[in-house]
């Protein structure tokens, strides 16, 4: 079974939904097209910025087989999770092992769980170092941009605002000056016009200076983006070799750079959250030996963790974009394909923004609170990079 698993054999006895067995060719997987459109569906609506909760909802309504009714009903498989009562009733992690698995890239990744021992038949997770995952073992039903989009929309959750709508922005806006990220601004009293962004930061800390507002409207920036979406897609369709030449010198220089910086940003938040649980034991005892008020400790105690919830927040970000950084390998072709099925964008909507952009950084204005003063934006493309700042009034 090791050696099945390592040379990319499938060794689970369930067909994975959107798939179907190879009839000619034993643990090989061929494309199923009865289900496959739901898979691309799940996929498409996800890269659209739609959550696994309203994506099992979305299937619910459309009265689409869940895959172990799919299962029962197509090949008589009855498995202990098999819900005749109700085949609609699709839900959030089904819809997440969906978007989770790569066997819909055409990949085979095998031994992910295991058992607690021949005794114990219970499963659990292995580490993913102890995964075998084999590459292009059969046809893929997602291609890469759009696994690749759907991952990033699911690592920036986007939680419903108080008034039930969703910052499309979320995850992508952070401030130039202390890397938080900014917060989305509404409300009843505003217009749309005046709906905006400023530091979360500040938001938090207002009065203490430790940040500035950094603050943007909304239609501002959705006008700048698509702009520069659309000048970049038609620089990449027009004159190809130029931005492969221009990319390609720039990438290595500049993912130095990047690399350099998020280094020294990582070790100085661990810094911090050391010195912080220092502070904080100390305090712990202080309070024991009577030395700090019960009250003291107690809002002493909420700053202390509302700075270490932050960094904890930070730390596992700065990690991986560092690892990304490490492997990094500029992809001007993928940009460049991406870009020519997108030839006449009319609105920046969730899944255009998703597709093109990888960070956005905002800068405080030249002159603060200024409304006249120019402000710089770093706009970092997918797979390219940041091509140039915007100056923007």
């Amino acid at each position: 079974m090791k050696a099945k698993a390592e040379r990319g054999e499938r060794v689970g006895t369930i067909v994975p939904y959107g798939y179907k067995r190879d009839p000619e060719h034993k643990g090989h997987l061929l494309v199923n097209e009865e289900p496959a459109p739901i898979v691309r569906m799940i996929f498409s609506l996800c890269a659209k910025g739609t959550g696994p909760r309203n994506i099992a909802n979305i299937l619910r309504d459309k009265k689409i087989l869940k895959p172990t009714a799919y299962r029962y009903q197509t090949e008589g498989v009855y498995g202990t999770r098999t819900d005749t009562e109700t085949p609609y009733g699709w839900n959030d992690r089904t819809v997440a092992g969906i978007l989770d698995n790569e066997i819909y890239l055409g990949h085979t990744v095998n031994c992910r769980t295991t058992v607690v021992s021949y005794k114990d038949k219970r499963k659990k997770d292995r580490p993913e170092s102890e995964w075998y995952r084999v590459e292009n073992t059969h046809e893929a039903i997602i291609d890469k941009t759009t696994w690749e989009l759907a991952q990033v929309v699911r690592q920036g959750k986007r939680r419903r605002t108080a008034m039930g709508g969703i910052d499309k922005y979320s995850g992508l806006l952070y401030c130039a000056d202390c890397n938080s990220k900014l917060y989305f601004i509404r409300g009843t009293t505003l217009k749309t016009d005046a709906y905006g962004f400023i530091c979360s930061r500040y938001r938090k800390h207002m009065g203490e200076e430790q940040c500035t507002p950094h603050s943007i409207r909304a239609k501002v920036l959705d006008e700048i983006i698509l702009e520069e979406i659309r000048k970049v897609t038609y620089y990449a369709r027009a004159q190809t070799r130029e931005l492969v030449s221009f990319i390609n010198q720039k990438s290595s220089a500049e993912n130095r750079r990047e690399l350099n910086a998020r280094m020294v940003e990582l070790a100085s938040l661990e810094k911090c959250n050391n010195e912080l649980h220092a502070m904080f034991r100390r305090l712990y005892e202080d309070n024991v030996l009577g030395k700090v008020t019960n009250e003291q400790f107690r809002m002493l105690s909420d700053g202390y963790n509302t700075e270490q919830r932050e960094i904890t927040e930070r730390l596992p970000i700065v990690k991986q974009e560092i690892e990304d950084l490490k492997v990094a390998a500029t992809n001007v072709e993928r940009f460049v394909d991406i870009a020519n099925k997108y030839t006449d964008l009319r609105e920046l909507t969730p899944e255009v923004l998703r597709t093109f952009i990888e960070r956005i950084i905002i800068h405080e204005r030249t002159a603060k609170h200024s409304k006249t003063a120019t402000q710089q934006i770093d706009i970092y493309f997918r797979y390219i990079g940041k091509l140039a700042p915007e100056q923007v009034a």
